[in-house]
């Protein structure tokens, strides 16, 4: 299971006080503790206004650079900021994100095509995010059509079939699943991811939706998630979701996690 960290996100009070106040011990501890959480990528979103995110963008990456050297996922719709943020990385980034969005696969897939960027996919076009599986894998099937057409591999794609609030249409689960399973199934070499956290807006204990969520979503094919590694209790989860579905050899993730205290109690 890989992990893209979501804790650097403009959109957070803290980090966007952070980010305008260029306070670069705040989002270094940030990425330091989603690094050795085991984090595959960081998400680094500026979240500011279009003019301000290049020069924002870039001091993210570079504040987490000096800290860690794990490579970053570039959180950001914009191409302007995408394309002066991807000449300050150190390592081949991730791209989020492209959909079935016009203007979006003009201006960001050459940018995905040039580096050769993993890049999250969007199940949503111009329109809206649409409301049935069948639907939103139209939009999937339209994206690989551009994506291969630029020589984009289907293994450097992660779908995210967008994990509507549950709070708001309770097929929401119901739907993600289904177009986790039909991208699994038609596009085999394609990976899966989701922002994990929008499934339980709104909800009381939202911890318990997350994590059940996500263990079925590992089921239907996720192998990727936009998540807090910090949360303890999510963690456990995945290991013990791939553990019980045979995806552990020998049980040695669980067993090791197990002996570093991931299932302990935190201390009050």
């Amino acid at each position: 299971m890989k992990i893209i960290g979501e804790k650097i996100n403009g959109t957070r009070k803290r980090v966007a006080q952070a980010i305008a106040e260029r306070d670069a011990d705040f989002i270094k501890d940030l990425a330091k503790k989603q690094a050795d959480a085991g984090s595959t990528w960081l998400d680094v979103n500026a979240g500011t206004h279009p003019d301000k995110e290049p020069a924002d963008l870039v001091w993210l990456i570079e504040t987490v650079q000096s800290a860690v050297d794990t490579p970053l996922s570039l959180d950001s719709a914009n191409p302007k900021a995408l394309q002066v943020a991807i000449k300050s990385v150190n390592k081949t980034p991730m791209i989020n994100s492209i959909s079935g969005e016009p203007e979006r696969l003009t201006n960001i897939l050459p940018i995905v095509a040039e580096h050769k960027c993993p890049v999250v996919a969007l199940a949503m076009d111009e329109k809206k995010i649409p409301e049935t599986s069948e639907k939103r894998f139209e939009v999937i099937t339209k994206i690989i059509t551009e994506t291969r057409a630029r020589g984009i591999p289907d293994s450097n794609l992660y779908f995210d079939p967008l994990a509507m609030t549950i709070s708001t249409n309770t097929k929401s689960g119901m739907i993600a699943f289904e177009t986790m399973m039909r991208v699994r199934q038609e596009y085999p070499e394609a990976h899966l991811t989701i922002g994990l956290s929008n499934i339980s807006f709104g909800l009381p204990a939202r911890s318990f939706v997350n994590r059940y969520f996500l263990s079925l979503a590992i089921q239907a094919g996720l192998d990727s998630a936009i998540l807090d590694p910090l949360d303890r209790e999510i963690q456990a989860a995945i290991l013990a979701t791939e553990l019980v579905l045979g995806r552990d050899a020998h049980c040695l993730n669980y067993i090791r996690a197990s002996r570093k205290g991931i299932f302990d109690k935190p201390a009050e």
